[in-house]
C-alpha cells in the first residue's frame, strides 16, 4: 500500500483516551456507538454488523481486543493488531479505531460510556453469555443501550479460519520490525557482527547418519523388504551441530561433550578440527557415541536405528564437565539436553551450579519422547522448546499456546523463551518481571512469527540452528524480537539442506533479501 495512503487511514487509529476526548461526555450532540471484536479475519458478517451499526449513530467506534489476550484455538491470532486496526479503519463507514489492551472491553466501556454497544445476533440468541452479561451490566450502569444485529446473515471468524490460515507471514514480519523500529539493514548488520563473542556449548554430542538404499522388492516368504545399499553420509548433530552453527556465525566456541572410544569418536573431533572449534572431549570407553542411522530408500524414511546409551554418566566425568565449565571463560553458556547420559535430575543441578555468575545461561532441552524436563533450568536466559517439551513439563495437552508460553515462564521463571511450533513457527515471550536487560517490543512482551521455510527437505536440526542464531542475536542486541527474527530465519534455512549442516550468516541474508524483495509495495506504471 502507497506510504501516504496508509497514513490517511492511520489516522483514524487512536487510543482510548483520545477516544474519550473527542467524543466526549454524556449527553452528546452526536450519538456514538461502539463495536467490540477481535476481528482477526473480516468477513461478511462483520460488514454487515458495522454497516448496520453506522445506521443507528453519528459516529462508529470499533474496539479491537489486543493480541495478548486473544487465546482462540491453537495458535490466534493470524493477523496482528495494528494489521487488524488497520483493516478497520479502511472501511467508510468506520470513524475511529482504537485497541483495546485490557484481556475484555468493560474497562472501555466504563470510561467512554458509548450512547450504543453493539454485539452480533448469535449474543442475544437463547441464554445470554456471562462476558455479555457484564457488559449489558455496564452499559446500562450508566444509561446506554446494547443492541444486536438482526441475524440475517451469521459467519464464524473461528470456522473460517479453521479451514486455511491466511498468507500472511511477511506482513506479520513487517509489522513486528515496524513496531520495534527494525529495518531490514538493521538485521543484515547483526548478522555480519555476530563476532568476538565467546561460548562455551556443553552437551550430548550426536552422529545423525543417512544410509541411501534402493527398494529391490518383498520377500515371497517372509514379510521382508529388500533394499540395495547405495551410501552413508554422517554428519555432526546434537551439541556438535551446535557448535558449529555459532562458529559458522563469527563467534569463539569451546564444546564439552561425551564421546566413546570408538571410530565415531574420531569422526567428530575431526569435524570440530576442520570448524576451528576449541573441543574439550571426555573419552567414556563403556559408552558409545552416540549415533543415529535413518535408513533410506528415495525420499522415504524406512527405518531409524540408534546406537546410543541414556543411562547417567558417572561421578568421575561428571566432576570432568563441572571443572571445564568453570574454568572456561566466556560470555555465555549453552546446556544441548539431549538426555543421553550427561543431563538428569541428579546432575543438572551441579552442572547449573558450576556456571561463573552474570555468565548468560541458555539451554536446549530435546526431550520430547524421553524423560526430561526444560523446566529443571530454572531462571535460565533463555530456553527453545518445542511445543511437545512444553506440554509435557506442565502436563498440559489442553490449553492455547499464549496459556502455555505463559505458564511455563511464570513456573520456571525464565527471562527469555522461543517456543517453537514445528511449520507454524514460534512464539516468543519476554518475562517483564525477571528481565531488566533484554529490550521488549514497544507494545507486547509476547509476539508469533510464522515459519519461513519454502520447502522442508530436511527438519533434522532445525531446533539447533534456531538456538545458536538466537542466542547470539539477543547476546550482541538485547533484543529477543530480533533473535526470534534471526533465530527462526536460521531454522527455515536448515529445514531446506539435506543433511544436519551448519547454516552461514550469507545464507539467511539471502532469505531476508528475498522476504525484503516480495514484501515491497510496488506501483505498476
Amino acid at each position: 500500500m502507497p506510504e501516504n495512503i496508509q497514513v490517511q487511514y492511520s489516522k483514524k487509529i487512536i487510543t482510548a483516551a483520545k477516544l474519550k476526548e473527542i467524543i466526549g461526555k454524556r449527553p452528546r450532540k452526536k450519538k456514538v456507538i461502539l463495536c467490540h471484536g477481535n476481528f482477526d479475519v473480516v468477513h461478511p458478517g462483520h460488514i454487515r454488523h458495522l454497516i448496520y451499526a453506522k445506521t443507528k449513530a453519528d459516529i462508529l467506534a470499533v474496539s479491537i481486543t489486543a493480541d495478548q489476550y486473544i487465546q482462540k484455538e491453537i495458535y490466534r491470532p493470524f493477523v496482528p493488531e495494528n494489521l487488524r486496526a488497520l483493516n478497520m479503519a479502511t472501511f467508510q463507514m468506520v470513524d475511529y479505531v482504537i485497541i483495546d489492551h485490557n484481556e475484555k472491553p468493560l474497562k472501555n466501556l466504563s470510561s467512554l460510556k458509548p450512547d450504543l454497544f453493539a454485539k452480533g445476533f448469535e449474543y442475544s440468541s437463547g441464554s445470554m453469555p456471562a462476558a455479555t452479561k457484564e457488559e449489558a451490566k455496564i452499559v446500562e450502569g450508566y444509561g446506554g443501550e446494547m443492541i444486536f444485529t438482526p441475524g440475517d446473515v451469521v459467519y464464524s471468524s473461528t470456522k473460517i479460519l479453521n479451514l486455511s490460515q491466511p498468507k500472511i507471514e511477511n506482513d506479520k514480519l513487517i509489522d513486528l520490525m515496524s513496531r520495534n523500529e527494525i529495518s531490514f539493514n538493521t538485521l543484515r548488520n547483526v548478522l555480519k557482527k555476530l563476532k568476538n563473542i565467546t561460548v562455551h556449548v556443553v552437551g550430548d554430542t550426536i552422529i545423525d547418519s543417512y544410509t541411501r538404499t534402493n527398494l529391490i522388492g518383498g520377500n515371497t516368504k517372509t514379510p521382508t523388504t529388500s533394499v540395495l545399499y547405495q551410501e552413508k553420509n554422517d554428519y555432526v548433530g546434537g551439541a556438535g551441530i551446535v557448535a558449529k552453527h555459532l562458529k559458522s556465525a563469527g563467534a569463539k566456541v569451546i564444546l564439552t561433550t561425551i564421546l566413546g572410544n570408538d571410530e565415531l569418536k574420531d569422526f567428530v573431533l575431526k569435524e570440530m578440527k576442520k570448524s576451528k572449534i576449541s573441543i574439550n572431549p571426555i573419552i567414556d570407553g563403556t559408552r558409545p557415541t552416540t549415533n543415529k542411522n535413518t535408513i533410506l530408500s528415495g525420499i522415504y524414511k524406512l527405518l531409524k536405528i540408534d546406537k546410543v546409551d541414556n543411562q547417567p554418566i558417572s561421578e568421575k566425568i561428571l566432576k570432568k564437565i563441572k571443572n571445564s565449565i568453570k574454568k572456561q571463560k566466556c560470555d555465555v553458556v549453552i546446556f544441548s539436553d539431549f538426555r543421553h547420559g550427561i543431563f538428569n535430575k541428579n546432575s543438572i543441578p551441579d552442572l547449573i551450579n558450576s556456571i561463573p555468575k552474570k555468565i548468560f545461561k541458555v539451554a536446549d532441552s530435546q526431550v520430547a519422547t524421553r524423560w526430561g524436563n526444560i523446566t529443571d533450568f530454572s531462571e535460565f536466559d533463555l530456553i527453545t522448546p518445542n511445543e511437545r517439551e512444553a506440554r509435557f513439563s506442565l502436563a498440559d495437552q489442553d490449553s492455547s499456546i499464549s496459556v502455555l508460553s505463559r505458564e511455563l515462564i511464570k513456573k520456571a521463571k525464565f527471562k527469555n523463551l522461543i517456543l517453537k511450533l514445528g511449520e507454524r513457527g514460534t512464539v516468543s515471550v519476554v518475562n517483564d518481571k525477571k528481565n531488566k536487560k533484554i529490550k521488549k517490543s514497544k507494545k507486547i512482551s509476547a509476539f508469533a512469527l510464522p515459519s519461513y521455510a519454502r520447502k522442508v527437505i530436511d527438519s533434522t536440526g532445525t531446533g539447533d540452528a534456531l538456538l545458536s542464531y538466537a542466542t547470539l542475536s539477543i547476546i550482541k542486541t538485547k533484543s529477543l524480537v530480533i533473535a526470534s527474527i534471526l533465530g527462526s530465519l536460521a531454522a527455515a534455512c536448515e529445514c531446506e539442506k539435506d543433511g544436519n549442516i551448519e547454516i552461514t550468516p550469507d545464507q539467511i541474508i539471502e532469505k531476508l533479501n528475498l522476504i525484503e524483495d516480495s514484501s515491497s509495495y510496488k506501483i505498476q506504471r
